[in-house]
């Protein structure tokens, strides 16, 4: 009987990662591997966060948390899954996570706002793990994202974007009125106040 040849390439880079990781607690520091890159794979991250291997979506969630523990985005910005020994492609296309629960929280430098991702990783957004807010065309007009580790963001979700834009406030910056986020003792303008009025009418 043959295997499925989806799931035996699925378990080759299970056990592939997983040898990865065994070097110690936490997430494997991939920023420090310098592997020859080995190709690309047919693996895609979907705009929603669903993973699909060669066109089939990977239904093994715990399989997905392992893979997403060894992505790293270059400076090429190209999106590569990376061990010790192998540095392969795959195309992501929109963010690698997505941001599907916020916390807001008072914290050592006033209001704090944390992230829950899809894949599990916990974002405190603040200097180290910054903002970036895009302007888009349609009802929303702004698409929000955060930096989880690296180069590596997770783009909000729908109803995280809007819990995250009613802690927006007016806020005074270099003369002129910005709508903007506080987190972590950082402000983080998202557009101007003008502007936001506009797209309210």
């Amino acid at each position: 009987m043959n295997e499925d040849p989806i799931k035996a390439g699925l378990d080759g880079l299970q056990a592939m990662v997983a040898r990865a990781g065994k070097s110690g607690r936490g997430l494997p520091p991939v920023e420090r591997w310098n592997p020859e890159f080995c190709g690309d794979l047919d693996i895609v991250i979907k705009r929603d966060g669903t993973w699909f291997y060669m066109g089939t979506p990977i239904g093994r969630m715990p399989l997905v948390r392992l893979f997403s523990t060894v992505l790293r985005k270059d400076t090429d910005g190209k999106t590569y899954l990376v061990t010790p020994v192998e540095k392969i492609g795959i195309t992501v296309e929109d963010a690698p996570f997505i941001a599907v629960e916020m916390n807001a929280h008072d914290g050592e430098n006033g209001q704090t706002l944390s992230f829950r991702t899809n894949v599990g990783d916990i974002v405190e957004a603040g200097p180290d793990n910054p903002f970036r807010f895009v302007t888009v065309a349609g009802n929303d007009g702004i698409k929000p994202y955060v930096l989880v580790r690296g180069r590596l963001e997770a783009v909000l979700a729908r109803p995280v974007m809007y819990e995250l834009i009613s802690y927006g406030e007016e806020i005074d910056l270099d003369g002129r009125m910005m709508f903007a986020v506080r987190s972590n003792g950082k402000v983080f303008p998202i557009m101007p106040a003008d502007e936001l009025k506009r797209l309210s009418q």
